[in-house]
């Protein structure tokens, strides 16, 4: 570690940071360094001239440990690996302040005004300016406690200098940002400037940023009603008659204008309202059922003598109208622009160090939308606002709120967690908390809910306090008190969601049951436990004994499962099911071919009970899959993993959420037919075929019926128990004509379905009695596969091809992989297939489709499974190979 000696010398003038009223900057970057070494007196090190040439240089906004990565002081993909994360660091160091500093210029004008900015610390800081004190620990509370300081007096003409005394966080104490029980902690537990810190220059007149309502719901008429407002605050010492100019611009360019004025006396804020009327609306909708509009809103505020004093910060917003209500069963059901909004979702985390990349994000949503999920749902991970623009331009719904288990939920009824109790100034840090994430959040239209409780709903002080800011705010969406059924604030009512597990594995037919977590209501987290990483991720962060392990060692703790006090530290549920249904694992290769068939099979039961019974008579409602990704590389918990790769859980997934589908119900062998599109129109053919492992047809039947928009059907059952002798492969295909396939789904099924304890169910998982005995899909004979390569395309930096798969025998070709690598082997990430993991009846030939960047350079495609060798293909290659 280097340490500062203090040495003060005259710094460099730099570059004005602000120079006109309306203008606002990021400061740049700071110098980073512990207490260790430093003064006792921090304050003194907040005049400009300090020697901090021994200081690490660190990026605008990043924790402790992320500003020590970015110095190489640690490797993140060092201390990934095996446990190194818990013997590497000295944990020691972190237990006391971090200082972040940096210096700035600015000319000061007359009646020009200067504030500061936050935007949360995690997780309290005493703030200097020029040796001043701007702020204390006491107010700079909290990771969303984002506040306005006015620093006039305290700036120099000239260079400046700004401190900011970083203290070490407690979970259990602070309202910060922790994981729970989803991974080991950062060695720092997030300490540090995580968001951005800016200076604003105005007149005597500021404004917040602006928000806006519109009086749009779901019927097109010619014109929507915006209403825009911002919070005007005069600094000066007597009234002052403001004049407010908004311009609201259409995605074309067509521009629609607004104006207000109001009188403000001296040092009085006050909220004004300019209304706009927008003609011919483009409406905003999920990109499941359409585009994404944005319109930018620009707001100026003019003064008596027609100067500029204030330019708030541009929004974007889009006109969409987003409502929930609790139907017959008290369940939450959410409607989007008038029609019934299915949640499909999965939780979101941050990374484990709150680095934040915004390509990284993009690819992350990207991959969201190729699973075919609408939402995700942030569990006290508010993020930075890119996220939410991306969203906004992406069309995924985000679902937020504040976290479990620690101190947001340090109430006196919360017997299951050790958050210190609440006391009078915490609910001050609530207020502010709330306050600054309505305001960042409010004019995005992704987002579909904000839940003010997690496990436990907020104490009714709490909850006032939250409903207050978020309406202060203008919050023009649903407010949830939990994501749990174990009480709630009178204010509020009843949540409507329920969190009763499963969190570990279950069987494929759990979720088609009427129990806990079975497919009805709102599920707002659950799932498998499953998200199995492939052998390409696993080696990244895997020693040879970690590898080890996994196999040969089931009910084994592993590092990186959870912590080492958690409910899923190791796999024992899980193995205990995929040693019982599939066999004993014969090499590690074994057990991740049976982990990832574990692992397509849960998520595809699962989401897909959940869309074909979304029309039942208790529906389900919605769910969040349990997860979406790790904070840092992860054994389950995921559809993607840390590398972006997807496996097994991604693939089920994406087959259960198709947006016109076909599905087995695993309980009683019933056919659903699913769409999830407000358009479907037109005559449907499902195609029904069972047969043997050794391809000999069980069962042949073609069904019709007439296509339905946004709904679910029961339309048959599969009358299959005699005939299937140990496992059979059923394949439904829903087609609209010989040219239009909208789903093609192959199971493996028993005549015996796992049989559930339910008594004894905890809140984790439901024990099972007997298990499906699946291992005679072992005992298959290897089948021959033709790979060729069809049409490729070159568009907007994106390369596609097809791919063309055929089985050449009489046999099952079952659950095929194909993973695109590059001149050195190694997978393209991240690569979106149309399908993976499929499986091939007798003689029969499918087409799938692959994109990547084409920055990337794919070489070949890799072709395993469950009975089919291990092989190559060149991208280049127009030929057919056996396999």
């Amino acid at each position: 570690m280097r340490y500062l000696s203090v040495v003060f010398s005259l710094a460099a003038a730099s570059a004005q940071l602000v120079s006109s009223a309306g203008e606002s900057a990021v400061i740049p970057g700071w110098y980073l360094q512990s207490t260790a070494n430093l003064p006792t007196n921090l304050s003194s090190l907040s005049l400009a001239g300090a020697n901090v040439s021994e200081w690490y240089r660190v990026s605008y906004r990043g924790t402790v440990a992320a500003g020590l990565i970015e110095n190489g002081v640690y490797n993140d993909t060092v201390l990934f690996f095996s446990d190194n994360l818990e013997t590497l660091v000295d944990y020691s160091e972190f237990e006391i302040p971090w200082v972040y500093r940096e210096e700035f210029n600015i000319s000061t004008g007359k009646d020009q005004h200067y504030w500061l900015n936050t935007n949360g610390i995690t997780s309290r800081a005493d703030i200097y300016v020029n040796g001043q004190t701007v702020a204390t620990n006491d107010t700079q509370v909290g990771s969303y406690g984002g506040h306005r300081y006015e620093i006039t007096d305290y700036l120099n003409d000239g260079n400046n200098c700004i401190l900011i005394t970083a203290y070490p966080t407690n979970y259990l104490r602070d309202f910060a940002m922790g994981f729970v029980d989803w991974n080991p902690y950062p060695f720092d537990n997030g300490t540090g400037v995580w968001r951005e810190v800016s200076i604003r220059q105005s007149g005597s007149v500021t404004l917040s940023a602006p928000r806006v309502t519109t009086d749009f719901e779901h019927t097109w008429k010619g014109s929507v009603t915006a209403v825009v407002r911002v919070d005007v605050l005069n600094s000066a010492n007597a009234s002052q008659n403001v004049i407010l100019d908004t311009v609201i611009a259409s995605p074309d360019g067509q521009q629609y204008f607004g104006t207000a004025s109001q009188t403000i006396g001296p040092g009085e804020e006050m909220t004004v309202p300019m209304i706009v009327a927008i003609h011919d609306p483009q409406v905003w909708w999920p990109a499941q059922w359409g585009s994404q509009p944005l319109y930018s809103l620009k707001v100026n505020a003019t003064v008596s003598d027609g100067s500029l004093s204030d330019i708030a910060e541009t929004r974007s917003f889009g006109i969409r109208h987003v409502t929930s209500y609790r139907n017959g069963y008290n369940d939450t059901a959410f409607l989007v622009n008038g029609y019934p909004f299915l949640v499909l979702g999965a939780g979101y985390s941050a990374d484990i160090f709150y680095r934040f990349d915004t390509d990284r994000a993009r690819k992350q949503l990207q991959l969201v939308l190729d699973m075919g999920l609408n939402t995700i749902r942030l569990e006290g991970k508010q993020e930075h606002p890119e996220l939410y623009e991306l969203a906004d331009e992406m069309g995924v719904f985000i679902m937020a709120g504040w976290e479990c288990c620690d101190k947001w939920e340090g109430w006196e009824y919360n017997d299951e967690a050790d958050g210190v109790k609440w006391t009078d100034p915490d609910y001050a840090v609530a207020n502010a908390s709330m306050l600054h994430e309505a305001a960042a959040m409010q004019s995005h239209p992704s987002f579909l809910a904000f839940l003010v409780g997690s496990d436990f709903w907020p104490d009714d002080r709490a909850t006032q306090i939250y409903v207050d800011a978020l309406n202060q705010y203008d919050w023009p969406n649903p407010i949830i008190a939990s994501a749990a059924e174990r009480g709630y604030p009178d204010l509020l009512g009843i949540s409507g969601m329920k969190m009763d597990g499963p969190y570990d594995w279950v069987p494929n037919n759990y979720w088609w049951y009427d129990e806990l977590g079975a497919a009805f209501g709102f599920g707002s987290e659950l799932g498998s436990g499953v998200g199995t990483p492939e052998m390409g991720s696993l080696t990244k962060f895997l020693s040879e004994r970690d590898l080890d392990d996994m196999w040969q060692e089931p009910d084994m703790g592993l590092y990186h499962m959870s912590t080492n006090v958690s409910s899923f530290y190791d796999r024992s549920i899980y193995n205990e099911a995929l040693y019982n249904k599939y066999g004993a694992p014969k090499s590690l290769e074994d057990y991740l071919l049976k982990a990832q068939i574990m692992d397509y099979e849960a998520t595809r039961s699962q989401f897909e009970a959940f869309a074909a019974r979304k029309t039942d008579t208790r529906p389900a409602t919605g769910m969040i899959y349990w997860m979406l990704q790790g904070a840092w590389p992860n054994l389950h918990w995921q559809l993607f993993d840390y590398y972006l790769a997807a496996a097994g859980s991604y693939y089920g997934t994406k087959v259960g959420t198709r947006p016109e589908h076909v599905v087995y119900g695993y309980k009683d062998s019933s056919i659903y037919v699913v769409s999830h599109a407000l358009n479907s129109t037109g005559s449907r053919n499902v195609t029904v075929d069972l047969i043997s492992l050794n391809g000999s047809t069980l069962i042949h039947a073609d069904l019709s019926m007439d296509a339905f928009p946004n709904s679910a059907h029961l339309l048959d059952y599969v009358n299959a128990t005699n005939e299937i002798e140990d496992v059979a492969f059923l394949k439904l295909v829903l087609s609209g004509g010989a040219d239009v396939e909208f789903s093609r789904n192959v199971y493996w099924i028993t005549a015996q379905n796992d049989v559930m304890n339910w008594t004894n169910s905890s809140w984790f998982s439901t024990p099972v009695t007997e298990y499906a005995d699946l291992s005679a899909l072992f005992s298959m004979p290897n089948a021959s596969i033709g790979v060729s390569m069809g049409d490729s395309a070159h568009t907007d930096n994106i390369t596609a091809a097809e791919v063309i798969l055929e089985n050449q025998s009489e046999i099952p070709a079952w659950f095929i992989r194909l993973v695109l690598v590059d001149t050195n082997g190694k997978e393209v990430l991240p690569a979106l297939w149309s399908d993976n993991y499929v499986t091939l009846f007798p003689n029969e030939t499918l087409k799938l489709d692959v994109s990547w960047n084409s920055s990337l350079s794919a070489e070949q495609i890799w072709v395993s499974g469950g009975n089919v060798a291990a092989q190559n293909v060149s991208i280049g290659s127009s030929s057919r190979r056996r396999l």
